[in-house]
């Protein structure tokens, strides 16, 4: 006998197809204040060992560059979340006034973005009546304006999750420099932080359903030109005799 489908959840239940964008959002913050963290940290310790400055000076600068990394993350973050949301509020706002004001226009235009889809004139007017009927501002604010919910996050919590993510990848390099022998250290630490990079993108990929290896190729080209710039400017500069 044929399964019967007439709700959402009955349409769960048979679906078996598994998609990967709705994490998309965590694991884009959580993958790239863990690498900014790693490159931005690593770039300057390898660049002052490069330059010739002893084991304190170089867990200062580590250090600081953890602690203003990981400050700038939160406070771009929190930039960057207060806006967005300060723009879906207003974009809100104006939705509501006009179904307030021009109800049967909105849901021409709703009917309108159906019809440009492929929908007919009919069902594209049945579709928006409904839906309007259902959740007239929800409708709009995902058809119209395009926003799948209104953003909902709160911008200290999102500026403490970045700065979280950037000291979780900038804390191995510190603790490096504090535990191994200044001989090396420079390439220990390149070669670790390369290694962790590579598995940070290639298990971010995996989550997402990318490919491993182009994950882990992407961060550790890019790691490796910050790292290797760094370096050559230490040399410039050294302060080495």
């Amino acid at each position: 006998m044929t399964n019967q489908i007439n709700t959402p959840e009955d349409l769960n239940k048979h679906l078996v197809t598994e998609h990967y964008s709705h994490r998309m959002g965590w694991l884009r913050a959580a993958v790239l204040g863990a690498n900014d963290g790693i490159i931005s940290v690593v770039s300057l310790i390898v660049g002052v060992i490069a330059a010739g400055a002893e084991r304190e000076y170089i867990l200062l600068v580590a250090i600081a560059a953890l602690a203003a990394g990981a400050m700038a993350m939160a406070a771009g973050e929190y930039v960057s979340v207060s806006s967005q949301s300060d723009t879906e509020q207003a974009d809100l706002e104006i939705e509501k006034k006009s179904l307030e004001d021009n109800w049967d226009t909105e849901k021409h235009e709703l009917a309108l973005i159906y019809m440009e889809r492929g929908v007919s004139k009919e069902t594209a007017l049945q579709v928006a009546h409904e839906l309007m009927e259902h959740d007239a501002l929800d409708a709009h604010l995902k058809d119209e304006i395009g926003l799948s919910e209104v953003h909902s996050a709160n911008p200290i919590q999102a500026a403490f999750a970045s700065a979280v993510s950037f000291i979780t990848g900038g804390i191995i390099p510190v603790i490096l420099v504090a535990v191994l022998p200044l001989e090396n250290m420079g390439i220990v630490i390149t070669i670790s932080s390369l290694v962790l990079l590579g598995t940070l993108g290639a298990l971010s990929a995996w989550v997402g359903g990318a490919s491993k290896l182009k994950g882990a190729l992407r961060v550790v080209i890019w790691g490796s030109i910050a790292m290797a710039i760094t370096t050559w400017v230490g040399m410039i500069f050294g302060v080495a005799g």
